[in-house]
């Protein structure tokens, strides 16, 4: 039996939190909406720790990266708004799965700023993890970034460490794979048009709805590249921390309101 009581891709575009939607919140209302539901569905779930795989925290060159302050705070800005957020770590998790990780022969590490301990041991808190949080329950959280320097194969293998740290953790722990996808579909957009751009997201929403995650590991370097996603590696985590047979995908919505795709998907365990 799989240990994660809960599991989900959601996006992380600033505009999806509430207080940053500005004056125009049509603009990504359908994944607002999912966002909600998967919130409600992680709060019935009742986990005591939820772990977040970011693309945009603190990277470490070949290694995973894995949050180990006593607190992370982030703020963003976005249409004249702000949001801020502040979440405590589950510290004795995050060590649990950096020790799995190098009895595996996982390459990870764990990181801290400021002090070992007490208040002014403080990691930033970044968009990719806070969008979501925004929408969960507030329990303590794992914040994990990935390192592209690293094989897909190696993502996979992570999550499995990951997937024996909880178990042997005895908690219950949701899972968030932060993904935006494809980031070149709009050539006024700051990666400009790539036609590759509409027809990645398009294999991606079959693959999870097909619940087909590990064929991601498939997508060519230059396809990668002319799409620019940035979903594939948290994507491949969860795959190796929930099993095809343990998965139950309830695919919900994908939208491209600017230039990047949005894709919210539920994993019921």
């Amino acid at each position: 039996m799989n240990p994660f009581v809960f599991a989900c891709i959601t996006p992380h575009g600033g505009e999806i939190i509430p207080e940053l939607q500005g004056a125009n919140p049509e603009r990504m209302a359908k994944t607002r909406e999912n966002m909600v539901k998967l919130g409600e569905w992680m709060s019935s779930a009742r986990p005591d720790s939820i772990i977040v795989l970011t693309p945009h925290g603190t990277r470490i060159n070949g290694r995973f990266s894995i949050a180990d302050s006593e607190r992370m705070e982030g703020f963003l800005e976005e249409n004249e708004e702000s949001f801020s957020m502040e979440k405590k770590v589950d510290r004795e998790l995050a060590r649990m799965i950096n020790e799995q990780a190098a009895a595996d022969g996982v390459p990870a590490s764990t990181i801290n700023y400021g002090t070992s301990a007490g208040p002014i041991s403080c990691l930033p808190l970044d968009w990719g993890a806070m969008v979501p949080l925004r929408f969960m329950p507030d329990v303590p959280v794992v914040v994990i970034t990935p390192s592209r320097e690293m094989s897909f194969e190696e993502h996979i293998d992570f999550g499995k460490s990951m997937q024996k740290a909880v178990t042997q953790s005895g908690k219950r722990v949701g899972l968030i794979a932060s993904c935006d996808w494809a980031h070149a579909h709009d050539a006024n957009g700051p990666y400009g048009f790539d036609p590759a751009a509409r027809q990645f997201d398009e294999e991606t929403v079959e693959l999870i709805k097909a619940n087909n995650l590990e064929k991601m590991a498939e997508f060519q370097e230059d396809y990668i590249e002319a799409a620019k996603p940035d979903g594939i590696w948290q994507t491949l985590i969860l795959a190796g921390a929930i099993p095809f047979e343990e998965r139950k995908v309830e695919f919900l919505s994908y939208e491209v309101p600017t230039y990047f795709g949005l894709i919210c998907a539920a994993y019921h365990i």
